[in-house]
């Protein structure tokens, strides 16, 4: 029950004051009796005046009982009740109202076990039936909460619920609508907040998506391997058509290999008869030109770093001097 204002409390206190400074002035003609009236009267209409006098928040709605039956809702504002005839039992906030909850290790329709945190929003619509339909309204949804939770996860896939969230709060929202309407209570929406799983799965989760994207990189491998043969296929079809294309590309190919990986390649009889390129013996000479060509490139080389290496000793030793 809330507690009384400070304004109620100021009237009594001015009440009070007024009936005591009557009482003085009484006391002062010498009647005692009618001073001890008036403070005693004073006392009674500032208690039951300043019981009288309510005033609600912007965001509360006062459910007035009159002799055990629903009055009337007042608030917000200031407003009055009769003494002991009229009671508040509920202060109702109308405000939007966040409430927690959470289903802890509840198991999903494929049989796992898992913890779902989740928060709702909720406004009370009618104050009324909030007071008179439902005991205590904020532990009552509190409850139809995490049941319609406990229910909502029994019926859904654990991949469904991973993945579509959105969905899942849809449906609380729907269910727990459904049994607070008739208290009240509007539902205006539900966050699941997180899903816990236990970490064996989560591994094994883990491990299944690795495994996922393997795959999906081998069949693009595949198709990439695919779409090599067939580009292959049409340089096939295009020597067939135009074999001194195909000389000359296989030509080109062998003197690229000799030049930059090494002097000794292996060549199959039937290709080079095929391309025309001579004897074993011109395979030969033609693998030993390009080696002294190599070896004269390497001396080139070498007797340019010497000659480096020259003129800085005869900088230093001119600097010496």
């Amino acid at each position: 029950m809330k507690s009384k204002s400070l304004f109620s409390g100021l009237v009594f206190v001015i009440i009070i004051a007024s009936g005591m400074i009557g009482a003085f002035s009484a006391y002062s003609t010498s009647d005692f009796l009618q001073a001890t009236i008036i403070i005693v009267v004073t006392f009674i209409v500032a208690l039951i005046v300043s019981s009288a006098i309510k005033i609600a928040e912007p965001w509360d709605k006062a459910v007035i009982l009159r002799l055990g039956q629903f009055k009337a809702l007042k608030g917000p504002g200031l407003f009055f009740i009769v003494p002991i005839i009229d009671t508040i039992p509920y202060w109702i906030d109308t405000r939007v109202i966040t409430t927690s909850f959470k289903a802890e290790k509840t198991l999903t329709k494929d049989t796992v076990p898992v913890d779902v945190d989740a928060v709702l929003f909720w406004k009370v619509m009618d104050p009324q039936k909030a007071a008179l339909e439902v005991a205590d309204y904020l532990s009552a949804i509190s409850w139809a909460s995490q049941t319609a939770l406990r229910d909502v996860i029994g019926k859904t896939m654990l991949s469904d619920m991973l993945e579509g969230r959105d969905k899942i709060s849809a449906t609380l929202q729907n269910i727990i609508d459904e049994r607070t309407e008739p208290w009240g209570i509007h539902v205006n929406s539900v966050e699941v907040k997180d899903v816990l799983i236990p970490p064996a799965l989560e591994n094994a989760m883990s491990m299944q998506a690795q495994a996922e994207r393997e795959r999906q990189a081998r069949v693009i491998l595949g198709d990439s391997e695919k779409q090599v043969a067939e580009k292959f296929g049409e340089a096939a079809l295009t020597y067939t058509n135009n074999p001194v294309a195909l000389h000359l590309r296989a030509m080109n190919m062998l003197y690229e290999g000799l030049k930059e990986n090494s002097t000794i390649v292996i060549v199959p009889s039937s290709a080079v008869e095929t391309m025309q390129l001579g004897s074993m013996a011109g395979i030969t000479a033609l693998t030993m030109g390009i080696g002294q060509e190599k070896k004269n490139k390497e001396n080139a080389d070498t007797l340019q770093e010497k000659s480096k290496v020259i003129k800085g000793d005869e900088t230093v030793s001119q600097s010496e001097l």
